[in-house]
């Protein structure tokens, strides 16, 4: 039920949605909802953490099948743009604008720093990349790995979500090159 309800919210957005509009979109009872959280607001983020909790172990799985640190941190940035594509407009103006969503996404977007660090990081550690600050490197590209789903910095550029991602890569990838 949680994965329908994520499913829902994530196209739609859940400000707007009333508790019976959901439970008569998902053809449940209100009971059904409020087992699984006691209010809107928790259910709002029990969906939010649900949709981190899964991206983040999709996104691990991917990163585990490499190990060039190169090709780990462009499998990072795609799998992580990959689960962010789905995310709604709507969805996203509600999770920033809601505190107890906004929190969760921020703490998801910390993680994603983090990791993203871990792995530049690991490659100049191994002499892949260039010496580089890492966190620098990971807050830059995740600020714009987060921006991109939001609409307005492809807008403003003419680009699509996927191009706007290939490009980040790109640039990401080649400003870490060691032989730059």
């Amino acid at each position: 039920m949680l994965d329908r309800l994520v499913d829902l919210l994530v196209a739609e957005g859940f400000l707007h949605l009333t508790l019976d509009e959901v439970s008569a979109r998902l053809h449940c009872s209100k009971t059904t909802l409020y087992a699984l959280a006691d209010s809107k607001a928790d259910l709002a983020v029990q969906v939010v953490r649900r949709y981190v909790e899964v991206s983040a172990e999709a996104v691990e799985a991917r990163v585990a099948e490499v190990t060039d640190p190169r090709e780990r941190v462009a499998t990072y940035l795609a799998a992580t743009s990959g689960r962010l594509r789905p995310l709604s407009g709507a969805f996203l103006d509600d999770v920033t604008g809601f505190r107890p969503t906004a929190e969760v996404y921020r703490s998801s977007t910390a993680a994603a720093a983090d990791r993203l660090r871990e792995l530049i990081a690991e490659g100049v550690a191994s002499g892949a990349f260039r010496p580089v600050h890492a966190a620098f490197a990971a807050e830059m590209a995740t600020a714009t790995m987060f921006a991109v789903p939001r609409g307005d910095l492809t807008r403003r550029l003419g680009l699509s979500d996927t191009e706007a991602y290939g490009e980040l890569g790109s640039l990401l990838l080649h400003a870490l090159a060691s032989d730059t």
